[in-house]
């Protein structure tokens, strides 16, 4: 669609859908997609059975992987998307490990100075897109999805980590932000759903006159911090 990098990164909560939606807006606009490692974790089987045991290797795998994730993607020329962003894992998920007893504070401080020192290195994407989802729907398609590993988290895990997503997103000042409530959408199977994300994407990075004949359908709507 253009000769222009851009880099976008999916956030949100444990069943917000964002595998799904990456897979889709890369074969859309031709982003290369970076996922998550879900399958290949040595510790998220047991994190789920013994949360303060294996937070803190839990959250230290994450950010290697995420941290090396991102370089790729800043080091190539070609445009991608991730799947969940370096960001999440120390403003979301080891911050409610650590507030919730979860996490020791020396573990937590280690980890923080570590992100940050990584941070240093790592250019922020061009637009985070954040799909936020209620507890009772994030139950429902974590359900659908059947790991076996996630049929027990506590609905506090989940709704604390809903609270840090809000926060995080209030303060984000790294670049461009979308926010999408996404309760009552189903851009799996309604195409409607997925054009109209589809089109806020356009009209909430810079770039957005480097979309070509997709810009001559986009709504118009703020550039800096829009929201669906």
């Amino acid at each position: 669609m253009s000769t222009e990098k851009i880099f976008i990164a999916v956030a949100g909560n444990i069943g917000t859908g964002k595998t799904t939606l990456t897979q889709m807006l890369s074969k859309r606009f031709k982003w290369e997609a970076h996922f998550e490692v879900v399958a290949e974790n040595p510790y998220l089987a047991d994190f789920y059975k013994d949360m303060s045991r294996w937070s803190f290797p839990l959250q230290v795998f994450f950010l290697n992987n995420r941290f090396r994730a991102h370089q790729k993607i800043t080091q190539s020329t070609n445009s991608a998307i991730q799947d969940r962003s370096i960001y999440e894992d120390a403003n979301i998920f080891a911050r409610n490990l650590y507030e919730q007893g979860q996490m020791e504070r020396r573990d937590y401080l280690n980890y923080l100075e570590l992100y940050e020192t990584m941070c240093g290195f790592l250019n922020p994407p061009d637009l985070v897109i954040y799909l936020r989802k209620s507890l009772p729907k994030l139950k429902e398609r974590i359900a659908l999805r059947g790991r076996d590993y996630e049929k027990n988290i506590p609905d506090e895990y989940l709704s604390n980590l809903n609270r840090y997503y809000d926060d995080w997103m209030e303060s984000y000042d790294l670049g461009k932000k979308l926010v999408i409530d996404s309760d009552e959408l189903d851009f799996l199977n309604n195409p409607n759903d997925f054009n109209k994300i589809a089109r806020g994407i356009i009209n909430a990075l810079d770039q957005r006159d480097l979309f070509l004949e997709s810009v001559a359908t986009a709504a118009s709507v703020p550039a800096a911090a829009a929201k669906l």
